[in-house]
C-alpha cells in the first residue's frame, strides 16, 4: 500500500485511534503501578508530535497563508479576544480554589495547534490555512497566556506563573521542531532519499498524537482518585465551552466575510484547545500535581467527544465545498 493511501486511512480513523490510545492508557494506568513516571516522556513525545505536524506545512505555504491577513486576523481575534471573554465568564462558575481556576484557564485560553488540523480537514474546513497558521498561534499563546493568567487570577498568579517553563517550551516544542521540519523539507526537495523519508514521516502525525495521549493519560490516571470531586466540578464548564466557542468562531468568520471553508477552520480552532502542549507547563507549576494535570486531561477527554460532533455539524455550515 502506498504511503498516501496509508495516510488517508490513518486520518479517516484517527478519532477512534485516539480513543483507543486513551482507553489503553487508562487501563495501563489503573493496572500497572508506577506509570506516573511517564511524565518525563511527555515533552519528548510532544516534540516529536509537533515536528511531524510542522513537517506537513511547506515553508512556501506558511508565507502564503500569512498573506491571508483577514483569515489570520480573525483567527487571532477569535482566539485571543472573543474566547478569553467567554472563558472569563465561565470561570465565575468554578470553585474558588485558585489551582482549579488556573488549570481551566491554562487549557481554555490556548488554541490547539496539532490535531485540530486533521479534525478540521475531516470537518471540511480549510485545514491548510489553519495548519500554516499554527506557529503564529503557538507563539501568540506563549506570549499572552502569562498576561491573561495575571489578569484573571490577579496577584495569585504570581506564585504559579514563571517565565522559565514558557521559554523552555518555546525552544524545545516550537523552535527546534520547526527548524528540523524545515531542514527535512529542504532535504526532500533536493534529494530522492529525503523525499522518501519525508513521505514516511508524513504517516507519523496520527500515531505521534496517539502516543502523546497514551503517555499523558497513563501518567495522570493513577492520580485522578485524589482529585475526583474537583475534576468533576469543571466538566460542566468544559461542556458549555465546547458548545459556545465554535459558535463564537463561526460568528466572527461571518462578520469578516470569510469563505465557508475558512469559517469552519476558525470554528474548529475556537473549540479545540492546546491541552497536550500546555500540560508540561502545568506540571512545572508549584503544587500543581495532581490537581492541575487532572483538570487539563479532563478537558482533553471532553474535547475528543466534542470533536466527533464538530466533524458532523461544523462540516455542514455554509454550504458545500465547490
Amino acid at each position: 500500500m502506498k504511503t498516501s493511501a496509508i495516510r488517508e486511512v490513518l486520518e479517516a480513523r484517527q478519532v477512534w485511534i485516539y480513543f483507543a490510545a486513551v482507553f489503553a492508557a487508562a487501563g495501563v494506568g489503573l493496572l500497572i503501578p508506577g506509570t506516573e513516571t511517564l511524565e518525563g516522556v511527555i515533552n519528548p513525545a510532544l516534540a516529536l508530535m509537533l515536528f511531524v505536524t510542522f513537517l506537513q506545512v511547506p515553508v512556501s505555504a506558511l508565507t502564503r497563508a500569512l498573506r491571508e491577513l483577514r483569515f489570520v486576523g480573525v483567527l487571532l481575534a477569535v482566539n485571543f479576544i472573543a474566547v478569553p471573554v467567554l472563558v472569563l465568564g465561565l470561570v465565575q462558575f468554578l470553585p474558588p480554589d485558585p489551582l482549579i481556576r488556573l488549570g481551566v484557564l491554562m487549557v481554555l485560553l490556548c488554541p490547539c495547534i496539532d490535531y485540530v488540523v486533521t479534525f478540521a480537514h475531516l470537518g471540511r474546513a480549510d485545514a491548510r490555512l489553519l495548519l500554516a497558521a499554527t506557529p503564529v498561534l503557538l507563539i501568540a499563546q506563549m506570549a499572552l497566556l502569562p498576561l491573561y493568567l495575571r489578569l484573571f487570577l490577579g496577584a495569585e498568579a504570581a506564585a504559579y506563573v514563571h517565565p522559565g517553563p514558557f521559554i523552555h517550551a518555546f525552544v524545545w516544542l516550537i523552535a527546534i521542531p520547526f527548524v528540523l521540519a524545515a531542514l527535512v523539507q529542504v532535504w526532500a526537495a533536493s534529494r530522492a532519499t529525503g523525499e522518501r523519508v519525508s513521505a514516511w514521516l508524513g504517516l507519523a502525525p496520527v500515531p505521534a498524537t496517539a502516543l502523546v495521549l497514551f503517555v499523558v493519560v497513563a501518567a495522570v490516571v493513577p492520580q485522578l482518585g485524589q482529585t475526583l470531586d474537583s475534576t468533576l466540578s469543571v466538566v460542566p464548564v468544559y461542556v458549555v465551552f465546547a458548545v459556545v466557542a465554535p459558535v463564537v468562531g463561526w460568528a466572527g468568520s461571518r462578520l469578516a466575510r470569510l469563505t465557508p471553508e475558512a469559517g469552519r477552520a476558525i470554528a474548529f480552532s475556537a473549540g479545540t484547545r492546546n491541552s497536550l502542549v500546555i500540560l508540561p507547563l502545568a506540571l512545572a507549576v508549584p503544587g500543581a500535581i495532581p490537581l492541575v494535570p487532572a483538570i487539563i486531561v479532563t478537558q482533553t477527554l471532553t474535547e475528543l467527544v466534542a470533536e466527533l460532533i464538530y466533524i458532523r455539524l461544523l462540516g455542514k455550515l455554509g454550504g458545500r465545498l465547490s
